[in-house]
């Protein structure tokens, strides 16, 4: 695909730059959603710029230690990152330890906080696809149909414009909802939800999936673990506030009485 740009001297890796712009974009829009609603947003930046340094370095260390004697021969390239050289499952697994921790460590309220972070996962989303079409990544499986891209010696579903349509579409039902009156969490769920019913989807398209007994693909069973996990949350915590209201109902009655 493009995975660098040549700018005169400087070669800028392409992948690496949707993904950080992505990330930026979406913190930012969190900061400004907080201010919007009354919230500090300072703990907030605090958890974000924390969960992408244990992240970055998490994802980098794993992939060192897979790959441990080649490293070893070099030891120098240990410092040189881009995405090729991360293990990006690990950095993402930590980052979301480290975001837990610190948010438990400052008693962040934890639906209220995932709802303020959803931009930042939608834009994330959104420059994760960016990134995979660059780089080549997320290849999809070969096809004839018309729109179809040429990669890896054969012509393939372009399953990394799949998946960045789709994560601008949830981005933009978050938006078109963000000032509605809802339970707390279900802005985040409902993002959730529908990335994973459009992982889904697209993980049927993808070359490079990992096929379990029974031909089923490892990429679906995730997604499908996520989208049910979250249809669950949903319904356990609009219960959860529809019985708080009601509760509350019935004391302001009995005062009343």
């Amino acid at each position: 695909m493009f995975p660098l740009l040549q700018i005169g001297p400087f070669a800028l890796r392409v992948p690496g730059f949707f993904l950080v712009v992505g990330l930026m974009a979406g913190i930012t829009l969190t900061e400004s959603e907080a201010k919007r609603q009354g919230v500090d947003p300072n703990p907030l930046n605090n958890l974000a710029l924390l969960s992408m340094v244990a992240g970055l370095v998490g994802a980098r260390l794993a992939y060192v230690i897979r790959y441990l004697d080649t490293f070893l021969a070099n030891p120098f390239t240990i410092f040189s990152i881009n995405p090729n050289t991360l293990d990006v499952r690990t950095g993402i697994l930590i980052a979301l330890i480290t975001a837990v921790a610190y948010g438990v460590w400052k008693k962040l309220p934890l639906r209220p906080t995932l709802d303020l972070f959803t931009p930042t996962f939608a834009l994330f989303a959104i420059g994760l696809g960016l990134s995979t079409l660059a780089s080549g990544n997320a290849y999809g499986s070969p096809t004839d149909l018309p729109w179809a891209i040429y990669l890896w010696d054969a012509n393939r579903h372009p399953t990394q414009i799949y998946y960045t349509l789709w994560a601008t579409f949830a981005f933009i039902v978050w938006l078109t909802m963000r000032k509605g009156e809802t339970f707390a969490g279900f802005r985040f769920l409902v993002w959730l939800t529908l990335t994973a019913a459009g992982a889904l989807f697209i993980a049927a398209f993808r070359g490079d999936s990992v096929l379990l007994a029974g031909g089923v693909r490892q990429g679906q069973l995730i997604a499908l673990a996520v989208l049910l996990f979250g249809l669950w949350l949903m319904r356990q915590w609009g219960r959860g506030d529809e019985s708080a209201e009601a509760g509350e109902d019935a004391d302001v009655e009995a005062v009343a009485a």
